[in-house]
C-alpha cells in the first residue's frame, strides 16, 4: 500500500484518520485544508488549487484526504486503496462542533497556519453547507466508490468501531510520515 484516497464529508473523521494511517505505515499525509485554503481563512484560485492535486497524486506514496471532487477521478485512478468514512450526520455535526470548540482561537494540524478556529459567521454558513449537501454530497462520494478502478481495493467504514478494527489490521502506530504543506 503506497497511495491511500480518503473521503467523507465534514467531521467524518478524514484528517484523523489519515494521520493515523501515516503513523502505521510512515507514509507522508496530504491534508485536502492545506491546498484549499492560505492564511486567513482565502480561499486558493481553483486552477492553484488542481494544480497542487495533481502534483501530489503524481508521487509514488502518500494519504490524501479530503475534497476536490474535480482531481477525484485521478487521484482513485493512482490509489492502492480508497477508504469512504460514511458517516452518520449527526454526528459528522457533533464532531464538528466538539472541533470548533477544542481548538478555537487556534490552527488545527489539518489547517494551514493562519486559519483560527473561531465561532461566528462563517461557522454557521459551515453548518449550513453540510445541511444542504448531506444527500449530494454522499451520493458523489457513493458514485466514485462504486466506480472505483478494478483491482483497487475500497473500504466502507461507518462505525468507530470499524474504523479501529482496519487500523488494528495495519499494525501498530510506529512512524510518522511528513505532512504536505504547499509554499504560501
Amino acid at each position: 500500500m503506497r497511495r491511500v484516497m480518503i473521503l467523507g464529508q465534514p467531521g467524518s473523521g478524514k484528517s484523523t484518520l489519515a494521520r493515523r494511517i501515516g503513523e502505521r505505515t510512515g507514509l507522508p499525509v496530504v491534508h485536502i485544508d492545506h491546498i484549499h485554503w492560505q492564511a486567513g481563512w482565502i480561499e486558493r484560485p481553483v486552477e492553484e488549487k488542481t494544480r497542487l492535486c495533481l502534483a501530489i497524486e503524481a508521487q509514488d506514496a502518500w494519504i490524501f484526504e479530503g475534497g476536490d471532487s474535480r482531481t477525484w477521478a485521478n487521484r482513485a485512478e493512482r490509489a492502492d486503496l480508497v477508504v469512504w468514512l460514511d458517516v452518520p450526520l449527526g454526528i459528522r455535526l457533533w464532531r464538528v462542533t466538539l472541533r470548533t470548540l477544542r481548538w478555537y482561537g487556534q490552527s488545527r494540524p489539518d489547517l494551514p497556519p493562519g486559519c483560527v478556529e473561531r465561532i461566528g459567521a462563517g461557522t454557521w454558513a459551515f453548518y449550513r453547507y453540510i445541511w444542504r449537501t448531506r444527500r449530494s454530497a454522499r451520493l458523489r462520494i457513493a458514485r466514485l466508490v462504486e466506480a472505483a478502478p478494478s483491482g483497487r481495493q475500497v473500504v466502507v467504514l461507518r462505525r468507530r468501531a470499524e474504523v479501529r478494527a482496519f487500523l488494528d489490521r495495519l499494525g501498530p502506530a510506529h512512524a510518522k510520515g511528513p505532512v504536505f504543506r504547499p509554499a504560501p
